[in-house]
């Protein structure tokens, strides 16, 4: 809980304009050592975004000016938080080259990146899992139940563990347990156990960090982390390195999930 590794910027198309320095202040203030924010790095130029307003990702014409703002910010704040520029990486099934060419672009630049899985593939078409309780629904009933849902997730996610992304791939796994978002939208349990220490387990044989992420504790179709406190715990007992992070994409998130984490660990 000293260090934020999880923290969006008014760089993101889909959440606030709330200015750098009030992330870092709230940081500061709730005792933090160091912050990473990792806004959601442009999308591939030739991926069509599945979102309804296409903001799934940064423009591109906008990531210099995001890292030259990191700079000053680091400069300015020396003294008083270390400030690691990143961005949170998509991993997107087919577009691997895409990836490792921006990647090795940019990578000398950053800091602290993730790699994350927001978009599953299925049929020609990409469906963004997280966007909404409809859309996630939907999915279920075209894939066709939601343990099938589940395992296509699961897959997407150990091959975004498992494939070369060159030097600069992110060292931390992001939100392992994004498909529990709608969770409780669904008229059964999923039963996923194995599914997940399975990852784990890969996480740790490719000496990989896991995103121990708050935000889902405030979803209110989720109502806990990514992932939850017991596989927090296993990993623990794996020597995975875990790293907070809010995954705020404003100010107020801070707070809220600085506590929800405290309360459930």
């Amino acid at each position: 809980m000293k260090k934020d590794g999880h923290i969006h910027t008014p760089y993101c198309p889909h959440g606030t304009l709330d200015p750098f320095h009030l992330y870092i202040e709230k940081a500061i203030r709730n005792g933090f050592y160091e912050i990473s924010f990792t806004e959601h790095a442009p999308l591939p130029q030739n991926f069509v975004d599945p979102t309804p307003d296409k903001d799934s990702g940064m423009d591109i014409s906008r990531l210099e000016s995001y890292l030259s703002d990191l700079d000053d910010l680091k400069k300015q704040y020396r003294k008083d938080i270390i400030i690691s520029t990143g961005l949170e990486i998509d991993f997107i099934s087919g577009f691997e080259d895409e990836t490792i060419s921006f990647l090795n672009t940019y990578g000398k630049y950053l800091d602290d990146s993730i790699l994350s899985v927001h978009f599953l593939y299925f049929q020609n078409d990409y469906t963004c899992i997280d966007f909404s309780k409809s859309t996630y629904l939907k999915f279920i009933k075209r894939v066709g139940s939601p343990m099938s849902v589940y395992k296509l997730y699961y897959k997407t996610l150990m091959d975004s563990i498992t494939s070369d992304l060159g030097k600069y791939k992110p060292n931390r796994i992001g939100h392992i347990t994004l498909v529990h978002k709608f969770q409780h939208a669904l008229s059964e349990k999923i039963n996923d156990h194995e599914e997940i220490i399975i990852i784990l387990k890969e996480m740790k044989r490719r000496q990989l960090q896991l995103d121990v992420n708050s935000a889902g504790f405030t979803k209110p179709y989720c109502l806990e982390s990514y992932p939850a406190p017991a596989y927090i715990e296993l990993a623990k007992k794996l020597e995975i390195p875990l790293i907070f992070g809010s995954d705020a994409h404003q100010v107020n998130d801070l707070h809220q999930f600085y506590n929800e984490l405290k309360n459930h660990l």
